[in-house]
């Protein structure tokens, strides 16, 4: 009797095998690097609070940590003011860019602010047969509040994010590294230069937009609502004094440095491409709005507590 071939090692076939016996010789691949499936993690009472708290708590630590942030690369900045090189060109070029280029708008915001105001007081004095005052009060409302308070916003929106923008555009293109390299402080080249310029020229900004506003005010009581020019100008006198113009301008140059600041804070790290420097710069104006509002609180509280109102209080 003739013996049966023996099968063929597995992995080979034969001519004329079947589909079904070519499939029964094939070669199972080894699997040595099968992952052992991860255990699932036992959600404890304490874990879920204590998860909770971290999640809760989350805002607060990054506020910590952007506020932090903030206040070392002010000290750092700071720190290069008396250390030379002190680059006098980069502090003129800040000055003309965060004030000559902001003067437009701040007037043309100070101009029709006062002009409302005085519109505003002379209706509502005029059931008293007051509309005298109009010029005390618009004057007294934009030098102490109004004016370092609008005046400061207009540079968070146009100054502010205008520094967030070409100090994002610099990190991401890695200019700052490369200022780096050849051995130059960023913060002494970029942020020194406009921290010390924004807060020589917002006060000077905070005044002319006390003087355009009174401008507006005079035109709109006088010239177009027949009001008295000596009682309108001799209550002016009465109720605001001139420490609330420096009340105003002291204000102005804290909400300068500080809207500076902020703006290149953001820029300085800003990260993630064209995406990374619009949020920053949209972070830059929203930060810089509402610190101005609440920082004019505290400083309002402590102005008044130093100086008085004036002859108005």
């Amino acid at each position: 009797m003739s013996e049966a071939p023996p099968p063929p090692p597995p992995g080979e076939t034969k001519p004329g095998m079947g589909v079904s016996e070519v499939s029964h010789t094939k070669r199972k691949v080894p699997q040595p690097y099968l992952q052992a499936a991860a255990p699932e993690k036992k959600v404890t009472v304490p874990g879920a609070l204590w998860q909770g708290v971290k999640d809760t708590g989350a805002p607060v630590q990054r506020f910590l940590d952007m506020f932090g942030g903030h206040m070392i690369m002010m000290a750092k900045s700071l720190a290069w003011l008396p250390r030379r090189p002190y680059r006098p060109k980069n502090y003129l070029e800040a000055a003309e860019y965060i004030g000559f280029g902001s003067l437009p708008i701040v007037l043309l915001v100070g101009f029709f602010t006062g002009a409302v105001m005085s519109l505003q007081s002379i209706f509502a004095f005029k059931a008293f047969d007051l509309e005298s005052f109009s010029g005390g009060v618009t004057a007294k409302a934009i030098a102490s509040e109004l004016g370092p308070v609008l005046t400061s916003l207009m540079l968070s929106g146009r100054a502010g994010a205008g520094i967030a923008t070409e100090l994002g555009t610099m990190r991401i293109s890695e200019q700052i590294d490369a200022l780096e390299s050849m051995a130059v402080n960023p913060l002494q080249y970029l942020v020194l230069p406009r921290l010390v310029a924004a807060t020589i020229v917002t006060p000077i900004l905070g005044l002319l937009f006390f003087c355009i506003g009174m401008g507006g005010a005079w035109l709109v009581a006088i010239i177009l609502y027949d009001v008295p020019q000596g009682q309108w100008v001799a209550n002016l006198r009465n109720i605001t004094a001139p420490i609330d113009v420096v009340q105003g301008m002291i204000k102005c140059a804290f909400f300068g440095f500080m809207v500076t600041l902020i703006g290149c804070y953001q820029g300085f790290n800003a990260q993630g491409g064209g995406r990374g420097v619009g949020i920053g710069t949209t972070r830059a104006v929203v930060l810089g709005s509402v610190s101005t509002l609440i920082l004019d609180y505290f400083l309002s509280d402590i102005l008044l507590s130093i100086f008085g109102s004036g002859r108005g209080g």
